[in-house]
């Protein structure tokens, strides 16, 4: 397997698009519309006699007229739904980044999947590369998988006590990361990183923990601090409610920069219980770790006896059976996961030597408990999803890495060819293309990406029906139900899109 890819493309500017409608890239930011009035200067007679939610209403018919008459594809339900999910939900979404504010279009109301593809409430089909955001590495509703939830549910969907297959799934896990002896089974990502970190202050009994800028971790208080993903997309510094009592232990330092970190530790000699890192980051867009980075990381950390906590959440068996530390051979002391690990289904966990995890009650005094932890259906779907990767890991992860290649090279080639300055970073079946003239290494690169051109693209591969991660601050996926015909076609609509 390769480690790894980057690639840039330099060439000639971007070409922008016409917008039809002077105010449709304010409305869909989502901008009220006294802000559009403000930064559009005057309006027509008619809408400026408007006030309120009116002007809102008449100003979003129109931005979504112009849309209509650019896109073949239907959008009347998925708007329709859309609005009835705001009036009950924030945004009207379960997570930001749906809301597809960054990208300013409306969002696609999903509403099946199979194999490479998903399907709206409108009827339109797309190829899939967010495939839920990593974790149905299998493609959707994979037959084996599907079988496995069935029979579970048939049983009984939770207990809120000990069942069989926890064992079963924590043996495997067990199996695949040998820096893994127990491990504890909780239901997110953030739930994992929350309790490792935790865990890890506990072993020490220090308080300082050090993250990296662009590095997202979920949403618990003390890992908002500088964090990626759907922070960086919605322009949010941090977040509200976070307290600087709290904030105040985290130091968040450039990735990808040993001689930093070793300032770190000089000057919090000592203090500092655990350094938490993505090996690969997800959440600035793909970025892989640079030369001996991950090297450095863990010989200062084991000098100072700090705990190494790998937050494996997306690249637990993505970038390889034994996720990134199986990659690189570096051993961290806790490890964190989900996604995969799940099948499909909420799901997370940490895990590490059995003298730090002998800290978790009920034997020892570090607490930490869920009602659904380990319930059955997602422990059944993680079960499916690993035994197959298990079974057939040297077809799977080299079909990955080849269709994976052609795919993210092709897209470049294109760029390329339309003069379109485009620079890319993959590794295994994660990638990303930054719209960007330099390579990225860090978050102050990642933060010069053209997020205009990126949307630009989005939009007129969405019209395609490419469905792609509405950020750029997103790493995309592929799944082992992607087809070469899958890739040809996704690569004559980025032709199609490049040349726009």
């Amino acid at each position: 397997m390769i480690a790894g890819d980057s690639g840039i493309i330099h060439a000639l500017p971007v070409r922008r698009a016409v917008t039809l409608i002077p105010y449709q890239a304010n409305i869909a930011g989502g901008c009220t519309s006294d802000e559009i009035f403000m930064k559009n200067g005057s309006t027509s007679s008619a809408a400026g006699k408007v006030q309120g939610r009116n002007a809102a209403i008449l100003i979003n018919s129109m931005a979504r007229a112009s849309q209509e008459t650019r896109s073949a594809r239907k959008l009347k339900q998925s708007r329709q739904l859309q609005q009835r999910a705001e009036q009950l939900m924030p945004g009207g979404v379960s997570s930001p980044v749906r809301a597809f504010k960054a990208v300013e279009c409306d969002a696609p109301f999903l509403v099946r999947g199979q194999g490479s593809r998903v399907w709206d409430a409108d009827g339109n089909e797309y190829i899939d590369y967010v495939g839920s955001w990593g974790p149905l590495i299998l493609g959707h509703a994979d037959a084996g998988v599907i079988e496995a939830i069935l029979s579970a549910a048939v049983n009984g969907t939770s207990f809120g006590a000990s069942t069989p297959g926890e064992a079963d799934l924590a043996q495997l896990v067990v199996e695949a990361f040998p820096g893994i002896e127990k491990v504890r089974f909780v239901n997110s990502g953030t739930e994992a990183t929350m309790s490792a970190i935790r865990l890890a202050r506990a072993f020490t009994k220090r308080k300082y923990i050090i993250k990296f800028e662009g590095c997202y971790h979920g949403h618990a208080d003390s890992l908002l601090v500088k964090a990626g993903s759907g922070v960086v997309t919605l322009g949010i510094p941090g977040s509200a409610g976070v307290l600087d009592e709290i904030s105040q232990f985290t130091l968040a330092l450039p990735f990808n920069d040993a001689s930093i970190l070793e300032q770190a530790f000089s000057k919090y000699r000592h203090q500092i219980a655990c350094v938490i890192i993505e090996p690969v980051v997800g959440n600035m867009g793909c970025v892989p770790s640079a030369g001996g980075y991950l090297a450095a990381v863990r010989a200062i950390t084991k000098r100072e006896n700090t705990l190494l906590i790998f937050d494996e959440v997306i690249t637990g068996f993505r970038v390889a059976y034994g996720g990134a530390q199986e990659l690189y051979g570096i051993r961290p002391d806790l490890t964190t996961l989900g996604k995969i690990l799940g099948g499909g289904l909420p799901i997370g966990a940490y895990g590490g030597s059995a003298e730090v995890m002998n800290l978790v009650a009920p034997l020892g005094p570090m607490y930490q408990a869920g009602t659904l932890a380990g319930n059955p259906l997602a422990v059944a779907a993680g079960r499916a999803t690993l035994e197959r990767l298990r079974d057939n890991k040297a077809e799977i992860y080299a079909q990955l890495e080849s269709l994976s290649a052609q795919l993210v090279e092709g897209v470049a080639a294109a760029a390329k060819d339309a003069g379109v300055r485009l620079s890319f970073n993959r590794v295994g079946s994660m990638f990303t293309w930054f719209f960007n003239s330099d390579p990225v290494a860090n978050w102050s690169s990642a933060a010069k990406s053209d997020t205009a051109a990126f949307g630009r693209y989005f939009r007129a591969m969405l019209d395609a029906g490419i469905y792609l991660p509405p950020s750029q601050f997103e790493a995309a996926f592929l799944t082992t139900a992607h087809s070469k015909e899958d890739i040809e076609t996704t690569l004559r609509a980025a032709r199609a899109s490049f040349a726009r």
